[in-house]
């Protein structure tokens, strides 16, 4: 089973945001995930890790719950 971890910006605003890609992979992958959990950041940052591989960097990608999910799913 694999590890989601969504780390995310708190002076930035951005818990909605994670909190929107948590309940997304929960809600599609929940039996395949052994956790999803949040990690408090700064300066920006907006990273999804599967077992600890970036697989979403808002500083490469532009920020889209569908595809990170697409994303998520090719490392399950």
């Amino acid at each position: 089973m694999a590890t989601v971890e969504i780390e995310y910006c708190v002076p930035c605003g951005f818990l909605s945001r994670a909190e929107d890609v948590q309940h997304a992979l929960l809600s599609t992958f929940g039996e395949q995930l052994e956790a999803v959990t949040l990690r408090t950041g700064a300066n920006g940052v907006f990273v999804v890790r599967v077992d600890d591989e970036v697989v979403f960097d808002k500083t490469e990608d532009e920020f889209d719950v569908d595809e990170i999910s697409r994303r998520v799913r090719d490392r399950l």
